[in-house]
């Protein structure tokens, strides 16, 4: 008896833990179009742009990257590739922005940085990693262009 019990609370007690219940507000069409998996996620490249070995400091040269930097992430955006973009405050790690890719490889990250002349000048160096988050990320930019009283 005293087994049967054992054996009951081993098989039967993981499955009432871990068990799931189906979400009411379920869109599976929305979800289709996002690439969501069954829990509402997916993966993305997650970018942190670091300072780069790049110190040039003629300000024309300087500028000009980063006009080519602000170019390149309005065309991801365009594209579907870049769902965040921002800077990072001053810190000790040499951190300057993120970006969150839409892609899933590193090699794809690669080619929506190969137009960014602070990247491939090497103003800025990227460090990539693969990230899991909400398939609902790139649903917020229709809204921010709303929301942006400026542009870049």
């Amino acid at each position: 008896m005293k087994h049967y019990l054992l054996l009951l609370i081993i098989c039967v007690l993981p499955s009432l833990v871990v068990a799931q219940t189906e979400n009411p507000n379920f869109d599976a069409a929305l979800a289709n179009r996002l690439g969501a998996d069954e829990y509402g996620m997916k993966q993305y490249i997650l970018v942190i742009l670091k300072t780069g070995p790049n110190t040039k400091t003629d300000k024309a040269y300087v500028d000009s990257c980063f006009a080519s930097h602000m170019s390149n992430i309005k065309k991801l955006v365009k594209e579907g590739k870049l769902v965040v973009a921002g800077p990072i405050s001053k810190n000790d790690k040499t951190y300057r922005g993120i970006f969150i890719l839409n892609v899933t490889t590193f090699e794809d990250a690669v080619s929506c940085m190969s137009t960014d002349a602070a990247i491939t000048e090497r103003i800025l160096e990227p460090e990539m990693y693969k990230w899991y988050g909400s398939a609902a990320l790139p649903e917020y930019l229709p809204a921010s262009d709303k929301i942006n009283k400026k542009s870049f």
